[in-house]
């Protein structure tokens, strides 16, 4: 169903649980790449890329008001997600180093 299709509060619900469902699978394969990047990493100093961040974000940014997204809520959005997935992969990083 699509949002504008909605009748009810109850109709409402169901789209946006069904598309967490979605946002959270397609989080689990971001992560996936999270595990990508530990695995390849020759060094911990490579975990953290300010340069690759800010690209990131400016890219969210761009293209947020085209996908119907207030661009500082995206901003804000992928600010969270970048810091908690750079944390991820520092421990990834780690545990795959002392594994070794």
């Amino acid at each position: 169903m699509q949002p504008q299709d909605c009748r009810t509060m109850a109709e409402v619900r169901a789209g946006v649980d069904a598309l967490d469902r979605e946002l959270l699978a397609l989080l689990g394969r971001r992560m996936r790449f999270m595990d990508a990047a530990a695995r390849i990493m020759d060094d911990l100093g490579q975990v953290r890329d300010e340069a690759r961040k800010a690209e990131v974000i400016a890219n969210v940014v761009a293209s947020a008001a085209i996908n119907g997204v207030p661009p500082n809520l995206a901003r804000d959005l992928y600010e969270t997600l970048v810091e908690a997935s750079i944390a991820y992969e520092l421990r990834q990083f780690t545990t795959l180093a002392r594994g070794q």
